[in-house]
C-alpha cells in the first residue's frame, strides 16, 4: 500500500489557480479526478494525517501513487473538463450511475441526404437529433404512426430504401401516404428535408404551430369546395391531436423546463427526471447514482447535472431546470449550463404552484425507484452470495454467515424501552423468527438493554431455564409462531450459520446464528461480547455504528471499512434498518395503547377486561366518554353502578383537561 509522503507534491509546485487533478495508482491507472477552485488547498488537503480523513478519502490516497493536474481558466472550464476526464477514464473511486433500463428515443437521422425517423434505445450517432427519452416503447411507435400521416417522412431502413430506388417502386407507406417516397423521386431531397424538420419541431414541443396551420388549411380547402382536400387535413389534424393526448399538460403557459428530484440513503441516489416541453412531459427517465465518493448531497446534485447535460449526444437543455435541491457551486453550474445551451438558464428549486406540484410527484417518483433498485438488488441471488462472501472475508469469519440475527433498542427519554431481534437466512428477512422484546432492567441504560436481550435470547442455548427467548406477552406478531420441536434447551449447539439437519430440533428463535449484529458501536459490541462470553455461547459478534457506516469488532479500537459500493455493507445496513424499523413499530405500538387505555385505569370497579369490553363496544376512549349511563350498561358486565360511576368519572376527567388547556392558551 503506497505511503502517500511518497508522491506528495512540494507545496510550492501546486499553483493556487483553477484546475483538475488526478490521481493515479502504481499501474498509472486513474482511480480518481476531482476539481478545484484553488487546486494547492485542496490537493493540500489529501496529504494530511490519513486518520483525519474520511475512510473512502484515506483509502483513494493510500490507493494512489501519484497526482498530476491541469490549470484552467476559470471554474466552468474546470467543470467541464472534470466531467470529460472522469467520462474518458471512469475512475474507480468517484461517483458511479446505474441504469438497468434503457429508454426508446426518437432518433432523426439528419446528417444523411433523406432524412430517417425511428426509435432506438441509444443516443450514439453524431448528427442525429433524439427526443425523449420515453417511457415505453409501445406509446412512442403508436404516436410515431400518426405522426407519419402528417409528417410523411422516410422511417425505412437502408437495406429497404436502396431495393425500392432501384425498382422504381416505393414500400407500403408509400402507398399508403405514411411516406413521402423519395427513394423513387417523388419529392426532392429539400422538399423531404423540410418535411424531416417539422417532424423534429412537432417534437421539439412546437405542437399547436403545426394544428393551428393545418386548421388554416382545412378551412381555406373547404371554401374552395375541395372537400377531399380538407378531409385529409381534417385527418391529420386528429392525428396530430392523437399523438398530443399521449403526452399530459403539466403547465398551462407552455413552459419548457426539466424537473429533476433526487431521493437518498448512505449508499445510493434515485434520480427521477421529467422533461416538460410546451407545458407537456415529453419525456422521463429514472437511474441510481452510487456514492462512491465522500460528498454531500448538494455535490452530488452538481455531479448529476454533469452526467444529464454534459454527455456528447446529450439532450436539449431548456431554459429552466427545477431541482429538488439546489447544486454546489450552483453559480458556476448555471454560467456552465447557460454556455453549453447557448442562453441563459433558470436553475431553481419551486417552492409553490404547478411546478412545486411536479416535483413533488418526481420526488415521490425517485423514492420509489430507490425503493425497487433496493428491492431488486436483494433479491438477486449472486449479489447476496457475494455481500455473505464479502462479510466472511472482512471479518475473518470460519464460514460464510448464512443466518444473521440482528438487535436494535428503541426508546423514548428512557421509557417505554424496548428491543427487536430480525432475522435473515440466505440475505433473506425469516419473519416468522422475528422478536421483539420488552426491557425489564434499567430503562436509561442502552448496554444494560443490550446485555438483557442477549441474554433472553442465548441463555437457552447454555440450559439455563431462567432465560427465555420468547416474545414479550401479548406482543407475538402472527407470522412469529415459534416452532420448537421437543426442548430446544436439551439440543446440541448446531454449528455456527449452519442449517439444521431436517429434523433436528430448533429453539424458539431457531438455530443460533452464523453472525450477531449490534446496532451500535464499540460500547455495544463490547457488552454484547461479555455477555455472550459469560453465557458460554461462541457466536462472531459485530456492531454497525450510523455516522459512518462502520463496522466494530469486540475488543479492538479500529472498525472495519467496507467499500461504499460493497454489497455486504448493503446487506447489513438493510439488516438494521429492518430491525430499527421493527422496534420502532413496537415502541409506537406501546405508547399508544398506553395513551388509549390511560383514561380508563384508576376507575373503580373497572378491570382491563372490562375495560376492554368497553372499547370494543364503542371504538374509542372518546365515544365511551360521550356515552350515558344506560348506554353503557348494554357492554356486558356493566351495571348500573359502575355505568355511574364510569360516566362521572370520564365527565371529571374532560373537564379538568378542558382546565388544563385553557390554563395553557
Amino acid at each position: 500500500m503506497p505511503d502517500p509522503v511518497s508522491y506528495r507534491p512540494a507545496q510550492g509546485e501546486i499553483p493556487t489557480l483553477p484546475g483538475v487533478y488526478r490521481f493515479r495508482d502504481a499501474h498509472g491507472t486513474v482511480i480518481y479526478v476531482g476539481k478545484a477552485t484553488n487546486l494547492r488547498s485542496r490537493l493540500t488537503s489529501y496529504f494530511a494525517d490519513p486518520a483525519t480523513l474520511h475512510h473512502r478519502t484515506a483509502s483513494m490516497v493510500t490507493t494512489a501513487a501519484s497526482v498530476d493536474w491541469v490549470t484552467v481558466a476559470n471554474e466552468v472550464e474546470a467543470l467541464t473538463l472534470e466531467y470529460a476526464w472522469i467520462k474518458e477514464f471512469e475512475p474507480r473511486f468517484n461517483v458511479k450511475y446505474r441504469d438497468d433500463k434503457s429508454y426508446p428515443m426518437v432518433a432523426i437521422t439528419m446528417q444523411d441526404e433523406f432524412p430517417r425517423v425511428m426509435v432506438v434505445r441509444e443516443a450514439k450517432r453524431k448528427g442525429s437529433r433524439y427526443f425523449g427519452p420515453y417511457a415505453h416503447a409501445w406509446a412512442i411507435r403508436q404516436t410515431l404512426d400518426e405522426l407519419l400521416k402528417v409528417f410523411p417522412m422516410r422511417s425505412c431502413s437502408s437495406g429497404v430504401f436502396r431495393s425500392a430506388k432501384q425498382s422504381g417502386r416505393p414500400c407500403l407507406l408509400g402507398y399508403i401516404d405514411k411516406c413521402a417516397a423519395p427513394c423513387v423521386g417523388k419529392v426532392s431531397p429539400a422538399q423531404h428535408r423540410a418535411i424531416a424538420e417539422d417532424m423534429a419541431a412537432f417534437l421539439s414541443g412546437q405542437s399547436d404551430r403545426f394544428v393551428q396551420e393545418l386548421e388554416l388549411e382545412m378551412a381555406d380547402a373547404a371554401n374552395r369546395q375541395e372537400y377531399e382536400l380538407a378531409a385529409r387535413l381534417r385527418d391529420r389534424i386528429g392525428a396530430l391531436r392523437i399523438a398530443l393526448e399521449r403526452n399530459a399538460v403539466v403547465f398551462a403557459d407552455g413552459t419548457d423546463a426539466d424537473l429533476i428530484a433526487l431521493a437518498e440513503d448512505p449508499l445510493q441516489i434515485a434520480v427521477q427526471v421529467f422533461h416538460v416541453r410546451n407545458g407537456r412531459i415529453r419525456g422521463e427517465r429514472s437511474f441510481i447514482v452510487e456514492r462512491a465518493d465522500d460528498l454531500a448531497i448538494d455535490q452530488y446534485c452538481q455531479r448529476i447535472l454533469q452526467f444529464l447535460y454534459g454527455q456528447d449526444y446529450k439532450p436539449s437543455i431548456p431554459k429552466e431546470v427545477l431541482l429538488s435541491s439546489m447544486p454546489a457551486q450552483a453559480d458556476v453550474v448555471i454560467e456552465w449550463l447557460a454556455l453549453e445551451r447557448g442562453a441563459a438558464v433558470d436553475l431553481r428549486v419551486p417552492q409553490r404552484g404547478d411546478k412545486r406540484a411536479l416535483m413533488d410527484t418526481a420526488a415521490t417518483n425517485a423514492v420509489s425507484a430507490l425503493a425497487l433498485h433496493k428491492m431488486r438488488r436483494s433479491a438477486d441471488l449472486t449479489s447476496r452470495s457475494l455481500a455473505l462472501a464479502e462479510l466472511q472475508d472482512a471479518l475473518s469469519l470460519p464460514e460464510a454467515p448464512l443466518r444473521i440475527e440482528c438487535i436494535d433498542i428503541s426508546t423514548l427519554q428512557g421509557s417505554d424501552t424496548v428491543a427487536s431481534l430480525v432475522v435473515f437466512e440466505d440475505g433473506l428477512a425469516r419473519k416468522s423468527d422475528y422478536r421483539t422484546y420488552i426491557i425489564k432492567g434499567p430503562r436509561t441504560d442502552d448496554l444494560a438493554s443490550v446485555a438483557e436481550v442477549v441474554t433472553r435470547r442465548f441463555g437457552r442455548a447454555t440450559g439455563d431455564s431462567s432465560c427465555t427467548d420468547t416474545p414479550s406477552a401479548g406482543i407475538q406478531h402472527a407470522e412469529a409462531t415459534p416452532t420448537a420441536a421437543g426442548n430446544p434447551s436439551d439440543a446440541p449447539t448446531p454449528v455456527r450459520g449452519s442449517v439444521p439437519a431436517e429434523g433436528a430440533p430448533r429453539s424458539r428463535v431457531g438455530y443460533v446464528p452464523g453472525l450477531l449484529v449490534i446496532d451500535g458501536g464499540e460500547p455495544q459490541v463490547n457488552t454484547a461480547q461479555a455477555t455472550l462470553d459469560a453465557l458460554g455461547v461462541k457466536i462472531p459478534v459485530v456492531g454497525l455504528a450510523k455516522r459512518m457506516e462502520e463496522l466494530w469488532l469486540p475488543g479492538q479500537s479500529d472498525p472495519v471499512i467496507l467499500s461504499r459500493t460493497s454489497e455486504a455493507l448493503y446487506l447489513v445496513q438493510r439488516i438494521r434498518d429492518e430491525a430499527h424499523r421493527v422496534a420502532i413499530t413496537f415502541h409506537r405500538k406501546r405508547r399508544s395503547k398506553r395513551q388509549v387505555s390511560s383514561a380508563l385505569d384508576g376507575i373503580p370497579g373497572l378491570g382491563p377486561a372490562k375495560a376492554k369490553a368497553l372499547l370494543k363496544h364503542f371504538g374509542s376512549v372518546k365515544n365511551v366518554a360521550a356515552a350515558g349511563s344506560q348506554d353503557l350498561q348494554q357492554v356486558s358486565g356493566i351495571g348500573p353502578a359502575l355505568a355511574d360511576t364510569i360516566e362521572s368519572a370520564l365527565r371529571r376527567t374532560g373537564q379538568s383537561q378542558a382546565v388544563t388547556t385553557q390554563e395553557t392558551t
